[in-house]
C-alpha cells in the first residue's frame, strides 16, 4: 500500500491485531493524522471491527517520536484525507491504545519492513484508533486556509508533509465549531 503513497507514512491495515484499551479519561491533547483517502480512509476506520485500528507504517523520526512519546489514552484525533480531491478533515478519531512498537517494521512480507529495525530495540511506533465521528461535509485545505485563528496551524505550514501532527486546544475548537456549521 505504501506504493500507491507519496510519502512513506501511510495507514495501510484497516483490521487492528491488538486489543483497544478505552477510557473516557483524556489527557487533553489534540492531533491531525493524515491517510490517502485511498489507502485508508476515516469511511475504512468506521467499517473496521469495534471501528478500531492500529495506525502504523509511520516511518518519519519526529511522527515516530510523537507516536512513542506524546499519544495519550483518550487523545482526540482529526483524521484527514491527503492526496484527494480535496484534501480535507474528514472526521474525529480517539486514541484507544498508546504508542507500542509497530509490529510491520519487523515482518519481510510486510510494505513497511524495516530490515534495520530490532525488536529488543525498536526504531518504529503505533498507536491504536478508534472512528468517533464522520464529519457530515469534509473540511478542505482550501478552506482551512481561509479560517482567521488557524494561520499558525502546523498542517496549513508551507512544506508541511509530517503525517503526525500536533494540533492547539485553539485550532481544534476552530475546527469543531466549523463541522458542526456544516
Amino acid at each position: 500500500m505504501a506504493a500507491k503513497s507519496s510519502s512513506t507514512e501511510v495507514k495501510s491495515k484497516a483490521t487492528a491485531k491488538s486489543k483497544p484499551t478505552t477510557t473516557n479519561k483524556s489527557s487533553g491533547n489534540y492531533w491531525l493524522l493524515k491517510s490517502e483517502e485511498e489507502v485508508f480512509s476515516i469511511q475504512d476506520l468506521a467499517k473496521a471491527p469495534k471501528k478500531t485500528t492500529y495506525w502504523d507504517g509511520v516511518r518519519n523520526y519526529q511522527a515516530r517520536n510523537f507516536l512513542r512519546d506524546s499519544f495519550k489514552l483518550g487523545d482526540l484525533i482529526f483524521f484527514y484525507h491527503s492526496n484527494s480531491e480535496p484534501s480535507a478533515i474528514a472526521g474525529i478519531a480517539e486514541v484507544v491504545k498508546e504508542g507500542y512498537p509497530d509490529h510491520t517494521a519487523f515482518d519481510p512480507d510486510d510494505v513497511h519492513f524495516d530490515p534495520k529495525s530490532d525488536k529488543a530495540k525498536p526504531t518504529w511506533y503505533m498507536i491504536d484508533v478508534r472512528h468517533v465521528e464522520t464529519f457530515k461535509k469534509p473540511l478542505p485545505l482550501e478552506l482551512l486556509r481561509q479560517i482567521p485563528g488557524l494561520s499558525e496551524m502546523a498542517l496549513l505550514q508551507k512544506g508541511s508533509r509530517l503525517s503526525v501532527q500536533p494540533v492547539t486546544p485553539k485550532e481544534w475548537k476552530i475546527i469543531t465549531d466549523l463541522a458542526a456549521k456544516q
